[in-house]
């Protein structure tokens, strides 16, 4: 039997000091985060980033210094969103993350790429080494709260993400479709199965208010985020509109000037916890 290097990430035994700890991988030093918050879905498309974006800048307009570990390594879309376009800078033993307008901490791979158009065509174990990559080898400097952009599903990164941070909960984004019930239930199952609690559920593009006569249209079906909600014992839930206008500020880089309004049931949950 070869000699236990103690890395239980690199072993395949099964041994009693393999613990949901040994795969936790540290701050580098000098670094500080004190709450880890994934935002996670089942399948692409639903806008994950834009929830990330928002609860991270109405937590930031309350006074917390907030971050965003942008963990969708082949789609990363959050500096865009934020008005972000240069490269972060570092010396050789750390990264600095960028700083948003209001002086929100973000890393995203498209920091790192010469041409932010320029594609990440890497498999899986490498996608994954970059997201432990952006949590230890980061400055991430006095964080009260980390959010973590998740690429879609329950693959690589979100597993990586899972064992590797230490994940204080997570926000679960979903539309009104009738499927979408199944992708919130294959999202609560990995969360149990990783002992991470649910602390909040969004439903996205639930409605389109009119603005002419100011009626409220299920143009992708009627809400059912209440229903899942309780179907699941999910305590805070929350519903965000299509809105043109929100769309075009998130486009101009202005998602931190986009109202959070209709999170504040999540945010005002998360805040009391601490």
């Amino acid at each position: 039997m070869s000699e236990c290097t103690h890395d239980c990430s690199s072993c395949g035994k099964d041994c009693a000091e393999r613990t949901a700890e040994s795969f936790r991988k540290n701050l580098r030093e000098g670094a500080s985060v004190k709450k880890v918050i994934a935002v996670v879905s089942g399948k692409g498309g639903v806008g994950k980033s834009l929830v990330t974006c928002l609860m991270a800048s109405e937590m930031q307009r309350r006074g917390f210094n907030c971050a965003v570990l942008d963990a969708d390594i082949t789609g990363p879309s959050v500096p865009k969103s934020f008005g972000v376009h240069e490269h972060c800078m570092g010396t050789d033993e750390y990264l600095l993350p960028v700083t948003t307008h209001s002086g929100m901490q973000l890393m995203s791979m498209n920091l790192l790429l010469e041409n932010e158009t320029e594609p990440v065509v890497w498999r899986g174990p490498v996608i994954a080494g970059a997201v432990t990559q952006f949590w230890t080898d980061v400055l991430w400097q006095d964080v009260d709260y980390m959010f973590v952009d998740m690429p879609p599903g329950t693959g690589d990164v979100p597993l990586t993400v899972f064992q590797s941070l230490p994940v204080d909960g997570i926000i679960i984004v979903t539309t009104p479709q009738d499927l979408v019930g199944m992708i919130v239930e294959k999202a609560v199952h990995m969360a149990e199965m990783m002992h991470i609690p649910v602390l909040g559920l969004v439903e996205n593009m639930s409605y389109f208010k009119c603005p002419g006569c100011g009626r409220e249209h299920a143009i992708f079906g009627e809400s059912r985020v209440e229903a899942l909600a309780k179907q699941y014992g999910i305590a805070h839930w929350a519903r965000l509109p299509i809105d043109p206008a929100v769309t075009a500020m998130v486009d101009a880089g202005e998602v931190e000037s986009v109202s959070g309004e209709q999170l504040s049931p999540i945010v005002d949950a998360i805040e009391k916890e601490g």
